[in-house]
């Protein structure tokens, strides 16, 4: 069977388990499938029979959730190598990982946390993005990251840092806008402001996922991003604003990873971001 291995535009929802069988034998209308890789890092078993399976009729995006681009340690060699050899066995269209750190001084976080936007930050991610495309043979796309706090000693702007990054390593960007709305919201800064001042003409892949508001002191909120429900409004809302000033198609993920629900509801929300690019492209 021939490798799908590009993606042109349109939307993919992320693969979960519990869609498996229904993928295959249903086999909607979807541009691509995502995967987080770390899930596949294995000799054998049901993970890799199915994805041997639908990687034959969807191309595959690995969005990794691991690698810790961000650690003072350096990426992580065996990570490295097992990633390196589910790519050349998988052939994804696109390969991303997250603007943050997960491990230091041998402790591992199941967390994605945040950096300083510093010239030493800055130095740093650019020598793991670069081992990392050296093995890979290929560039990756880098994602924004959702964030609660800020650091006095930025030096910075995010998008600054993004663009930078991308100029001197040649790694793309993954737009997460819910990412954007949840940071600007915790922030209580202008989303469209931030969005005003994004590097677009890197940007390979669109994120589009569901998130919780918790109550805090003095009525008070913090949005987390928890990829857990539905696309809100106002991220649709910023999506719908976003693309007509792009100049071209890119392609567009459902992501709900938290208690994943029926198919239909994520073909759902993949339909409405159709409606945007239809709309925004005809």
């Amino acid at each position: 069977m021939k490798q799908l291995s590009s993606i042109h535009t349109g939307c993919g929802i992320g693969l979960k388990p519990c869609h498996y069988e229904e993928i295959l034998q249903r086999k909607p209308e979807l541009s691509f499938l995502e995967i987080h890789p770390e899930n596949y890092m294995v000799e054998g078993g049901l993970q890799l029979y199915y994805l041997e399976k639908i990687r034959h009729h969807y191309p595959i995006s690995m969005h990794g959730v691991g690698m810790s681009l961000g650690s003072a340690q350096g990426v992580d060699d065996q990570h490295l190598d097992k990633l390196c050899h589910l790519v050349k066995n998988t052939s994804p269209a696109l390969v991303s990982e997250h603007l943050s750190w997960s491990h230091g001084q041998g402790a591992y976080f199941n967390d994605l946390l945040p950096l300083p936007y510093t010239e030493e930050s800055l130095q740093l991610l650019k020598s793991n993005i670069h081992k990392v495309q050296d093995k890979l043979q290929r560039n990756i796309l880098v994602e924004n990251p959702s964030t609660y706090i800020t650091f006095a000693n930025d030096e910075l702007s995010e998008q600054a840092f993004l663009r930078t990054l991308c100029e001197q390593t040649g790694c793309k960007l993954l737009l997460d806008i819910n990412n954007v709305f949840v940071s600007t919201s915790n922030h209580q800064q202008d989303p469209r402001a931030y969005l005003a001042q994004y590097p677009f003409e890197y940007v390979e892949e669109i994120h589009l996922a569901g998130h919780s508001v918790y109550p805090l002191v003095d009525t008070k909120t913090i949005r987390i991003d928890d990829h857990g429900s539905e696309i809100c409004d106002d991220v649709w809302q910023l999506f719908s604003e976003f693309f007509p000033n792009c100049k071209t198609a890119i392609p567009v993920l459902i992501e709900w990873d938290t208690n994943p629900p029926e198919l239909d509801v994520l073909l759902q929300q993949a339909e409405t971001a159709k409606k945007i690019l239809h709309n925004s492209f005809r």
